[in-house]
């Protein structure tokens, strides 16, 4: 190594974003502060509250590398109306100093707006993230918001394909890479060893357990298979607001002996479930109001080798990027067409699962995205200059 690279300075990166309150969600961060080019700081709020839960989380600190701030929020819990005292900011990058910022909020919401202001009083370059994928009009004062900080955006990551377009119909006319907010741990969500049944397939969901999630067509898909005489068995991991009707549908539909119900899953607990599947099915639907903006747990069952069957609802085909395992939505038939395919070929089976941990690896790790985010910066800076 030269002296000149030795001596080279490290890029200043200061996050914004409510997402990191949360310790597990830290791990693109930590892989980021791992490569030594960056000195990470993160501002985060220390009375976020998870409205799906109503309850206060604590900000959690689990890597020393990344320098911590921390602030209340007004408006805790919603993710378009919250922000800090402005002064906050302001000191965090004075103290900081940093490179560039990026945040990791909605463009049209006050935390990015407030941002951008100072981003433009200290001419910081700036990144924004954001995960809206459905062309909605916004309100008078919103679409203020959005322009004023889309003016002030010199990269927009998109977490998905349709927020790329979305982006651009508003108008924005700099530069847009499509990436997931966070990678998946390769550590933690590893391939295992699996004793593939071929006399029984084990489906499983993990994840809310509410309409928009389809998993009724996936009732409805399993109960074809039974009626043809193949063994498979569903386990859903998630709570929510469907759970009464659903356990209703799969009584009606004569497959309740073969659905075992395992409430919410831990993030930590994840893997364990993951690993009992034999494949993991996301049979969403797109609704008035939503459409699927990633489905992180794609990326956590390919990672361990699981076979992936999802619907294309929004970003799910573009994600398992294997039309051998994509059913358009609300087909019954076409899901349990793979199904059975998955049933009767345990080498195609064992090949879709080795394919998702090839597509992990080279697109979805943390360690993947980091490197991503380092080069994108880099440029941004190397431009600015």
């Amino acid at each position: 190594m030269s002296n000149s690279s030795l001596l080279k300075p490290k890029l200043r990166v200061l996050f914004v974003s409510h997402t990191y309150v949360v310790g597990v969600n830290q791990g693109k961060l930590e892989a980021i502060a791992n490569t030594k080019e960056v000195e990470l700081a993160l501002l985060a709020p220390n009375n976020w509250k998870a409205l799906e839960w109503n309850r206060f989380l604590n900000l959690e600190t689990p890597c020393p590398q990344i320098r911590i701030y921390s602030a209340p929020v007004l408006f805790t819990g919603r993710v378009g109306a919250h922000l800090y005292a402005p002064w906050k900011i302001w000191q965090v990058i004075n103290d900081f100093q940093p490179d560039l910022i990026q945040v990791e909020e909605e463009i049209f919401s006050l935390c990015a707006l407030e941002v951008a202001v100072l981003a433009k009083l200290y001419q910081k370059p700036m990144v924004i993230f954001g995960w809206e994928n459905q062309q909605r009009s916004l309100l008078l004062p919103r679409q203020w918001i959005r322009n004023y900080v889309m003016g002030a955006t010199n990269l927009y990551l998109a977490g998905n394909q349709d927020g790329a377009t979305v982006i651009s119909n508003w108008g924005y006319k700099g530069k847009i890479e499509v990436m997931p907010q966070m990678g998946v741990d390769t550590d933690l969500f590893a391939p295992k060893i699996v004793n593939n049944n071929q006399n029984q397939l084990n489906i499983g969901f993990l994840g809310r357990l509410v309409p928009e999630k389809g998993i009724d067509i996936l009732f409805t898909a399993v109960s074809q298979l039974r009626q043809q005489g193949l063994n498979c068995r569903i386990t859903i991991c998630g709570s929510g607001s469907s759970e009464t009707d659903l356990r209703q549908m799969a009584a009606q539909r004569k497959i309740a002996d073969v659905v075992t119900w395992k409430g919410a899953v831990r993030h930590e607990e994840a893997p364990q479930e993951i690993g009992q599947f034999d494949v993991l099915v996301l049979p969403s639907r797109t609704v008035d109001t939503w459409k699927e903006q990633f489905g992180h747990v794609i990326i956590e069952a390919m990672a361990m080798g699981i076979p992936v069957v999802g619907s294309d609802c929004g970003e799910i085909p573009n994600v398992i990027a294997n039309r051998n395992l994509i059913f358009p939505e609300e087909d019954a038939t076409a899901l349990a067409v793979i199904l059975k395919r998955a049933i009767a070929d345990l080498d195609w089976r064992q090949e879709m699962g080795k394919y998702g941990i090839e597509r992990v690896q080279k697109y979805y790790s943390h360690e993947r995205i980091a490197q991503r985010l380092i080069d994108l910066w880099q440029k941004i800076i190397s431009n600015s200059n």
